[in-house]
Parts: structure tokens; sequence; C-alpha cells
């Protein structure tokens, strides 16, 4: 069908000479909030200056062809976000409660720039941790009291809510909760801190978790666990929660933990040695990958290669032997380590740790990794940027899907060309939401992948001064969760 310019085309692409599949590798970077480590850069900048710095950060991801950031939106009890649940945090204004001026929402900003990009956006929440020791804004008693009754404890130069308290659980969820509901996130991600990492005292003893209370009250309610299986059964608790939370608010937001990279140590394979965060955090990832808790897991393995002890391959394949679900294993890498100073990594380790992530044999939906952090990149420390545009990121790459999270079927795009503009676009479709396109280009001298947010809808039908004269183009639409439509293609010759 033709109008004056345009053309409506309804072709599937069903013949042979098809492209390859869509590239799919989860490539992203943390930002942390928290004592200003990655943004905003100070707490004093105007709201003008926050914005310049997101878009510089999304520029930077887009520009790289990450397709993924992970936002750190709940510090401390606080929040990077419009919330009646807790106050503004004081690494956006300097000031605890005090909202940014003039005023805008920070994480609707965050969203609405990021998916503009094709990025998906994943906010990061501490889920009891209450106060950091780098905190300085005045937070008193009466507050924590305010929002969880007792369940507020000191712990050296911390503040923490007692994951064994219900109503410390109850708030939790309902801050997440209530970020699922009202911004349009793409993931919800929670980091190591359950129980909080071990201190010690002035006397260089082990501090205890000041849980007597609750622990007190678990047994004279009749409680037979040992307490550190206890306390594990507490954040199991709140793991299987947030995940039915999210469920019953969005069906395509993913859930992902960001744990320790060393697991049960009953369970790990010889030679590996290290902290442990099934006795220390509390935190059993073993069993949230088994009952299919999480949708994806980012273990931290800020390890170099050749650090046997912590070797990263083989905590790789550990952690995917663990996953009879078919999660996501997307490892942490330890990107800010390249720095100017002694023991720093070279740009070469993070290239072969990314390598690594891509090793055969892997499951293609586990394909991908996170950097820690984004100042890395932003910093381009050792040239780690081109590094990576020459060697890994050569083209763009579509997020893994998550097909457990819902089944769509979708129709192939039907596809409009303005001969005039020389423009390709993709007709609306009402019924069915999607987030993205993928589309392949078949120019003189192959194929050439790139995805781009469905909001842009226009495709160019130019030739290229590097791969030729365009030949014809198939284009796909990508869900929520991943899942790929049918596709459409259209035909220069």
């Amino acid at each position: 069908m033709t109008t004056a310019n345009s053309t409506i085309i309804l072709t599937p692409a069903n013949d042979a000479a098809l492209p390859p599949l869509a590239p799919r590798e989860f490539r992203a970077a943390w930002v942390s909030t928290v004592s200003n480590l990655d943004w905003p850069s100070r707490k004093n900048l105007s709201s003008a200056q926050q914005q310049a710095e997101i878009i510089a950060i999304l520029d930077t991801a887009a520009q790289l062809k990450l397709n993924a950031i992970v936002l750190q939106v709940r510090p401390s009890a606080d929040a990077l976000y419009a919330s009646e649940l807790e106050p503004w945090s004081e690494f956006l204004t300097g000031e605890q409660g005090k909202a940014p001026k003039p005023y805008y929402d920070p994480l609707l900003f965050w969203i609405q720039q990021a998916h503009a990009r094709g990025l998906e956006l994943h906010a990061w929440f501490n889920p009891y941790r209450a106060k950091t020791a780098s905190g300085k804004a005045p937070v008193t008693e009466a507050y924590f009291k305010k929002i969880a009754g007792n369940a507020i404890k000191r712990y050296g130069d911390l503040w923490w809510l007692d994951p064994a308290e219900p109503v410390a659980m109850q708030h939790t969820l309902a801050v997440i909760r209530d970020v699922v509901k009202r911004y349009d996130v793409d993931g919800i991600q929670m980091d190591d801190y359950f129980y909080p990492y071990p201190l010690n005292n002035a006397k260089g003893k082990p501090l205890p978790f000041p849980d007597d209370d609750t622990w007190l009250a678990y047994q004279q309610q009749g409680g037979k666990l040992a307490r550190a299986d206890w306390r594990r059964q507490n954040v199991n608790q709140l793991v299987q929660a947030v995940q039915q939370s999210i469920r019953q608010e969005k069906s395509w937001v993913k859930f992902g933990i960001s744990p320790f990279g060393i697991g049960k140590p009953s369970r790990l394979p010889t030679g590996i040695k290290g902290f442990s965060q099934y006795d220390q955090l509390y935190a059993d990832v073993e069993l949230w990958l088994e009952r299919g808790w999480v949708d994806y897991l980012v273990p931290q393995l800020y390890w170099p290669m050749a650090q046997t002890a912590q070797s990263f391959t083989v905590l790789r394949d550990y952690w995917h032997a663990q996953n009879p679900q078919g999660r996501h294993i997307w490892p942490g890498l330890f990107t800010n380590n390249l720095a100017h100073k002694d023991k720093s990594w070279s740009a070469e380790e993070i290239l072969q740790q990314i390598e690594a992530s891509r090793a055969p044999g892997l499951h293609t939906q586990s394909q991908g990794h996170v950097h820690f952090s984004i100042t890395a990149l932003m910093q381009n420390r050792k040239n780690i940027r081109q590094g990576l545009s020459a060697e890994k990121y050569q083209s763009q790459a579509l997020v893994p899907a998550s097909p457990w999270l819902t089944q769509e079927a979708m129709a192939a795009p039907i596809l409009v060309a303005d001969l005039k503009q020389k423009l390709l676009s993709v007709e609306p479709d009402p019924t069915l939401g999607f987030s993205m396109l993928a589309v392949w280009k078949r120019y003189e001298n192959g194929w050439v992948f790139a995805s781009q947010p469905a909001s842009n809808a226009g495709i160019s039908l130019n030739d290229d001064s590097v791969h030729g004269a365009l030949k014809e183009v198939q284009v796909s639409k990508i869900n929520r969760v991943g899942q790929e439509s049918p596709s459409t293609r259209y035909s220069l010759n």
C-alpha cells in the first residue's frame, strides 16, 4: 500500500537469506550515590548541574554500547527520588530531607533519559542499612523510631534495621514496592548488605550484631533454629517477599541481587578461600537460585584472573553450577581498580574478564557483566573505553531475555517507508508494549546490527560510507522482558 511518499511493508522475514541472531549480552555499570562516589559528584550541586552529570553518564554509556545502568536510589534508609516513606538523601542536596531546588525528581529524570538512549534502568537498594559512617546529616533516633519502631539498632558507627524485626522487613518491602509501582524501572537490585559486614570494637575484637532482644523473642515463641540459621531465615523471607511483591505490581520488572562473590563454604571448589557471606552476612544465595527467587545474580568477582584462591573463572563456573532454574548470572567486575596506584589492574585484566564471561558452554541467557563502577568508564582509566570499543563492544547488544517473567505473542512489526525522507518507521501497536527495536541492515559488505528504543521510530535508509550501499533492512520488536517478535523485511532492490 502506497501513499504520496510512504509505503507500508508487510513482508515477513521468512526466506533463506536471513541475518544472524541478534547479539545478546547484559552490559551494565553501577552508579553509586552513597558518599557521592559516582553521582552526584558533590552534595551541593544545583539541579541543572546534577542533570548535566546524568546526561554525561548516560551519553557515555550509550556511546560505549552498554545497555543498562544500575542506579543506587536508596543508599541508607533515604531516597534519591520523591518519597513519602523516607527522606531525601543528604548525598543529593547535603541535607537529609531537603528536595532538589529548583525541584525535579532525579529517578524520573534518570529513567526518561536512559530509556531515550535505549538503556535499561535498574533501581538499586540497600535493604537494611540506615546510616553509613560517611553520612554527616543529623539523623535522629526519633526519626528511625517513627519509620521502624524499635527495629533500628546501632552497630559500631552504623545504624541498621534489624532483619529479625517484622516492621523492618515490611518497611523495606513498602519502599521497594512504592518505586516499582510509581516508576518505570526495568529492574530492582539489592546488594550484599543484609546483615552488616562484621566490625571490631575498640579492642580489635569482633563486635556482635545487637539482636539479642529479637533472638530471645524468637526463642520464647518456640523457635528451634540455631542463631545463624535464624538470621538466614530472616534474610530468606525478605528475598522471597521482594520477588513476590515485584511480580504483583509489574510482572516484567526483573529482580536481581549482587552478593559477595564467594559462596557457601561447604560447596566451594577445592582451593577457593575467603570471606563467607553465608556465615557472616547470612545470605544463602545458593538457596535463592535453587528456588528461583531472583531473575539475575551479579556475584561480585572482584579479583584478578591469576588469583587462585579467588579464581575468577572457577567462581564463574561455581555460580553457574548453582543455577538449576536457568536464571541470569552476570559477574560484577572491579573496573574501578584501573587506577594509578600500586597493585592496580591493567585494562587488559577487565577485557580478559569480559571474555571469560563469554566462555563457550555458558547459557546464552547468562552472557553479561556489570562494571563497578561508572567512574572508571567516565574517567577512561588506562584507556579502558578504547579497549572496550575496539575489542569487546564492537556492536550493540540486546539484554538477554527473561522468558519466565511473562509470555507474550507478538506480531511482526508493520514497517512504513518514507521514500522522500529515506526513513523506515514502525507503526505503533496499541495492544502490545514493546521497548526496543532490533534492526539488521544488509549493506554491500554484509549485515550490521543495531538496536534502538521503540520511541525512536526512524530507521535511516541511507547508504553507509564504510559498509557500502544499503540493500535491505530487517526489523523485529523486543518486549519488556527481552522476547523478540517475528521480523519484517524491507528490500531496497
